[in-house]
């Protein structure tokens, strides 16, 4: 075997997405050090179990808001993933809120989300910069993107679209509120510093789990799954599977070409379209009954991205996949 390549680091390393990063990281024959809130927590158990990590993985005790655990956590890396964001789970979703983001828009308030979310960024940054980091990919979000009302139904979103932040903030919409703030000086205190930031914005993030814990949108899916209400709102969702999403963040980390932001979206559907694709392979579950028709439809490009090498899934293997792994994990029973 080809010596190994890194280190890099990880932050929130043991979520939905970071699990996936690490995972594929550790195929590629990175040394990867995670960042995670107790090392010796045994819902990280299962990044101890994936290939490689019993030589190549470094979990470690960090958090955003923490700036001298982010600059011990990352110093000696090549490369900073920061997947890591502040989602409080015991929050609602707001009623006004765009559908494409239904399971992340929160009402919780702005101190929970977007404070954390702006102020780890910016400290996860400055740590790079501190230890001269070669380049720190940021996960993003669609939702930096679609939330503004000057945006047509026609329009095709891109890269030089963004959410409007007062907007966000005017209708409570925390959830996007706190990803344009972070992206925007994320990649603000790039230029400024001279470091090499690139921002990757996914959009719906479905597919299989590799954590015990159980995230926002993976929820969605198994309330489609279990709840059977007898009328649900046939929303529109831009959707992207997880494993795609990290071989999104890795490309941006190994592409030298790579540079600032990329919209990664596979898939344009409607709640509709998802559980008749469940019901084709699993025609047992208690899917909704009936749908009503909202009105609210946005569609986004990947193309920037695809020009970088990026290629997606089926979305038909993401919900198999995804419907597969809850099974294991007993969400279904």
């Amino acid at each position: 075997m080809s010596s190994a390549k890194g280190p890099v680091c990880v932050t929130g390393a043991g979520g939905f997405l970071g699990s996936w990063v690490v995972h594929l990281l550790l195929s590629k024959n990175y040394l990867v050090r995670g960042t995670v809130r107790d090392p010796l927590d045994g819902k990280y158990a299962h990044l101890k179990q994936l290939p490689n990590a019993s030589s190549n993985l470094e979990l470690v005790k960090a958090d955003l808001l923490d700036y001298p655990s982010l600059v011990s956590a990352i110093q000696g890396c090549s490369g900073v993933f920061h997947v890591a964001s502040p989602v409080p789970s015991s929050s609602v979703p707001n009623p006004q809120a765009s559908s494409l983001f239904l399971p992340f828009l929160l009402l919780g308030s702005s101190v929970d989300l977007i404070e954390p979310a702006v102020t780890g960024t910016l400290n996860v940054l400055k740590a790079c910069n501190e230890t001269k980091v070669k380049r720190a990919v940021v996960v993003s979000s669609g939702a930096a993107l679609i939330m503004n009302p000057s945006w047509t139904d026609s329009q095709v979103i891109d890269e030089s679209c963004w959410s409007d932040a007062e907007h966000c903030r005017a209708t409570e919409n925390w959830y996007c509120a706190s990803k344009t703030e972070a992206e925007s000086k994320a990649l603000e205190y790039g230029k400024a510093a001279g470091l090499d930031v690139v921002t990757v914005c996914p959009n719906l993030i479905l597919g299989p789990i590799l954590q015990s814990t159980v995230n926002a949108s993976t929820l969605l899916l198994v309330k489609l799954l279990k709840e059977g209400k007898d009328m649900v709102d046939n929303r529109h969702f831009l959707v992207v599977d997880v494993r795609d999403v990290a071989e999104a963040l890795v490309l941006a980390y190994e592409k030298p070409d790579a540079q600032g932001r990329y919209i990664c979206s596979s898939h344009s559907v409607h709640v509709k379209d998802i559980v008749d694709m469940l019901k084709e392979k699993y025609p047992n579950y208690n899917y909704p009954k009936n749908f009503t028709e909202v009105h609210q439809k946005k569609e986004m490009s990947s193309d920037k991205l695809q020009k970088l090498g990026w290629r997606y899934r089926s979305l038909q293997e993401t919900l198999v996949d995804a419907v597969e792994s809850y099974k294991k994990a007993g969400l279904l029973d």
